[in-house]
């Protein structure tokens, strides 16, 4: 989404006249320059003229729904716009909203504010008549107040943007599942349909046998290529080395990886699953390929769980530009020593290298289940630092985002036997209250891990694509968050009308 943009849109009315209008003009402009000039902004920031009239403001809501590299608006009374010009056409807007509450100037010019000064700077009032019909149409919208030289309010609005982005790579979404869900799980399951309507994502299955065709059919210099970049990229075992005897191994998984983004680059596929129960005519299950396909930005998911791999591809969008990382994630297994209590999160093959603390090493090693080869993959630890753990359920008649504020750490102890991908982390406000209130909640065992994103990213997201958010986070405590979710779910269900 690096060719997104988002509209300023300043509002005014035709009363003031030219010469009012004309410095409304300026000034929005200006406020626009100290956005679109803060490398904190993930997007570019485009300022349209003053809206004065009903058809107007009808006009350029439908334009940036038709707009494609337009991923949201801010709004902005500068002055006094009565809001009944703006019922008709914030009841066409289908991009998210923030609502900028802020003036031209920082300080009042005390000693020579007259009439003329407050009649065009009326932004506190103006705002309020605007925030008024928002509330009364109920128009889902962030709300920032202050002035834009102030780093707390730019800090906001970049994370409104981070999250618009994300918004709008989950609404263009085509994923493919390669297979089924794993047999008899529950959480992996979920309403496709529903997905599309709420999201915008459209998920389908395919034949492992029809990615099988492609990955056959790879050229050898596709092969030869990659396996350069693995030499050039990673700390290689000596046994998948040219002269190793596990190197047919590695080209074989440099075969799957060509395959594979041929496929989805040729179907437009920025989302994928693989199912370990499911491989069909495939030697391995593919592993390394999955974790450089995710470093690319793709959303993935193991056993057939395209929510996560939709969520991952939503948030991948999200941090892009960001510092940090963004995998697939699962909570495996506690270390429960009281006072130290730690999560050790794993996957079969496939956690993302953009949380890897340092090099990677590329390892070749037995799996017990999938009844394939001995696939290749990539094994580290993830980089300390502040992130979240999120997932997405599916809990029958809505969907529900599950998050946890966590701090990433090093591994108390060397992993030598432990030849996977792996995330240690302490959640907030600690492992029990965590775990209870996940469970609580219905969150599902895999999840999207992310050093780049925080809760503020989240709790956008979830306002852009009405969906609920259950959040754990330092204030957390297990009877206070069973409250939040029975509230949460009248509240839902009433929201959804009849």
């Amino acid at each position: 989404m690096s060719e997104s943009h988002v509209w300023f849109l300043t509002g005014s009315q035709e009363l003031y006249g030219e010469d009012s209008l004309r410095q409304v003009a300026d000034q929005a402009q200006a406020i626009v320059d100290i956005l679109d000039n803060d490398p904190n902004l993930p997007t570019r920031i485009i300022s349209k003229p003053v809206l004065t009239d009903a058809s107007g403001i009808r006009r350029v809501f439908l334009d940036a729904n038709a707009d494609d590299t337009c991923v949201g608006v801010i709004t902005w009374m500068h002055t006094f716009s009565p809001a009944k010009m703006w019922i008709t056409g914030l009841g066409q807007l289908r991009k998210p909203m923030l609502h900028l509450h802020t003036q031209a100037n920082r300080e009042l010019p005390w000693a020579t504010i007259d009439m003329d000064f407050m009649n065009l700077n009326q932004a506190a009032h103006g705002d309020r008549e605007f925030a008024h019909i928002g509330a009364r149409l109920g128009i889902r919208r962030k709300t920032v107040a202050g002035h834009v030289t102030n780093p707390d309010v730019v800090r906001r609005i970049a994370a409104w943007a981070h999250a618009a982005i994300g918004r709008a790579a989950m609404a263009t979404t085509r994923l493919a599942r390669f297979g089924d869900n794993m047999r008899d799980v529950a959480v992996t399951e979920g309403d496709k349909v529903e997905a599309e309507l709420r999201f915008g994502a459209s998920v389908n299955t395919y034949g492992v046998n029809d990615l099988v065709a492609v990955v056959d059919a790879v050229e050898k210099t596709d092969v030869d290529e990659l396996v350069t970049e693995y030499l050039d990229l990673y700390d290689v075992a000596p046994e998948l080395l040219p002269a190793g005897e596990g190197h047919d191994s590695l080209r074989y998984h440099a075969r799957i990886e060509a395959g594979l983004g041929q496929f989805l680059t040729a179907g437009g596929f920025t989302a994928f699953t693989t199912n370990f129960e499911d491989l069909g005519g495939l030697r391995q299950l593919p592993g390394l390929a999955v974790q450089r396909l995710m470093a690319d930005g793709y959303g993935f998911g193991g056993e057939g769980d395209w929510k996560t791999s939709l969520l991952l591809r939503t948030l991948k969008a999200a941090a892009e530009g960001l510092p940090g990382g963004t995998s697939f994630m699962e909570d495996y297994t506690y270390h429960l020593e009281p006072g130290q209590e730690l999560i050790l999160g794993a996957h079969m093959l496939e956690v993302c290298p953009t949380i890897a603390a340092a090099t990677p090493r590329m390892e070749v090693h037995p799996l017990g289940i999938g009844g394939r080869e001995d696939p290749v993959r990539l094994v580290f630890d993830a980089s300390p630092g502040e992130g979240v753990v999120v997932g997405l359920a599916d809990i029958g008649d809505r969907f529900r985002f599950v998050a946890n504020e966590i701090e990433v750490v090093d591994p108390p102890a060397p992993l030598p036997r432990l030849p996977v991908a792996r995330a240690v982390w302490r959640p907030r406000p600690d492992l029990a209250t965590s775990a209870e209130s996940w469970l609580t909640a219905g969150g599902p065992h895999h999840t999207v891990l992310s050093t780049a994103l925080t809760a503020d990213h989240l709790g956008d997201l979830a306002e852009m694509t009405g969906t609920e958010l259950a959040l754990i986070d330092e204030q957390t405590t297990s009877r206070r968050f069973a409250h939040e979710i029975r509230w949460n779910q009248a509240y839902y269900r009433l929201a959804q009308g009849v």
